[in-house]
């Protein structure tokens, strides 16, 4: 295996196929090591990781602390809404700031798209996005497609629905990028007005019919209505939304028998997914959270020893 050389991982669109592989590689070896008794590698010892979220999360941010734990990091956590931002502060000031404390990696959740990239020119640090704005969340798609992998035994010549609020999703266009890289066939599938007017020249096939789309699916990934970001309607009720695009025991029979069905989290029940339903996808869904620390413990460990051997220790 050839040693890591990225400093940062800013985005799937960046990453190689080769790269992606290798990070599902190293997360199967962490995903053995959480089910020991002993659930501690020194991998990173000795490094720092500041978890830098400017909004609000819970799996991303508890994954990340705990991968970093789990590799004997010490990892320090910032909440915005506790910092000096409330003072003033600019964002590129708290990372000039941070920055005297020479950390190695830091974990960045900011609402700005495309924004990390300038924000690494004021740090020494690795930076891994945790999600930027609409653009990317690159380690959402890797624990989405480790999952698809561990479940199908692989990951090419798939063909993959996306469902949902696709104009503010980050995870949509990340999947995007990852399943594409795996020669898989992508789909989105929403109200029009929830579907950005340039997705076509991303190769992805457009639907606003759900019980259409879902027959040819070996994945569905339904994304949440993410209301917060949303500054005007983009369809006229939730109840309208529903009957057209939420995930129900009758259309789930239209699906193929042995279909994944996905979801980032959190699941707004009877909007995205009939509670109905909860039995048979929620154990898949606690699966993927499980897989994003594998996940995220591969991706620190990779920038935090680049250029060394792959050697996890017990």
């Amino acid at each position: 295996m050839e040693p890591w050389q990225k400093k940062h991982i800013l985005g799937i669109k960046d990453l190689t196929r080769e790269e992606m592989e290798t990070i599902f590689k190293i997360a199967h070896s962490f995903r053995e090591l959480s089910q020991r008794e002993v659930k501690k590698a020194p991998a990173l010892r000795g490094k720092t990781i500041v978890n830098l979220f400017f909004e609000n999360s819970t799996r991303t941010k508890i994954s990340f602390e705990l991968a970093g734990k789990r590799l004997s990091a010490d990892v320090l956590n910032f909440s915005s809404n506790m910092s000096s931002l409330n003072k003033g502060e600019t964002i590129v000031d708290t990372i000039k700031n941070l920055e005297s404390y020479h950390p190695d990696i830091l974990v960045i959740r900011i609402g700005y798209s495309h924004s990390l990239i300038n924000l690494s020119q004021y740090t020494s640090a690795s930076i891994v996005n945790a999600g930027d704005g609409s653009n990317e969340h690159p380690t959402q798609c890797l624990l989405d497609m480790f999952t698809v992998q561990q479940e199908k035994g692989a990951l090419e010549d798939l063909r993959v629905l996306i469902v949902g609020d696709i104009m503010h999703s980050r995870v949509a266009r990340s999947n995007i990028f990852g399943f594409q890289k795996f020669n898989s066939r992508v789909s989105v599938c929403a109200p029009p007005t929830l579907i950005p007017y340039d997705f076509e020249k991303l190769g992805v096939e457009i639907h606003d019919d759900l019980d259409q789309a879902l027959k040819e699916a070996d994945v569905v990934i339904m994304l949440r209505i993410q209301k917060e970001r949303q500054q005007e309607s983009f369809f006229p009720s939730i109840r309208e939304y529903v009957e057209n695009f939420s995930l129900t025991p009758e259309r789930l029979k239209k699906a193929k028998k042995d279909c994944l069905i996905l979801h980032p989290g959190p699941v707004n029940w009877d909007v995205e997914i009939s509670s109905q339903l909860k039995e048979i996808v929620h154990p898949l869904i606690l699966k993927q959270v499980e897989n994003g620390l594998a996940v995220r413990m591969a991706v620190l460990y990779l920038v935090g020893t680049r250029k060394r051997e792959y050697e996890i220790s017990d």
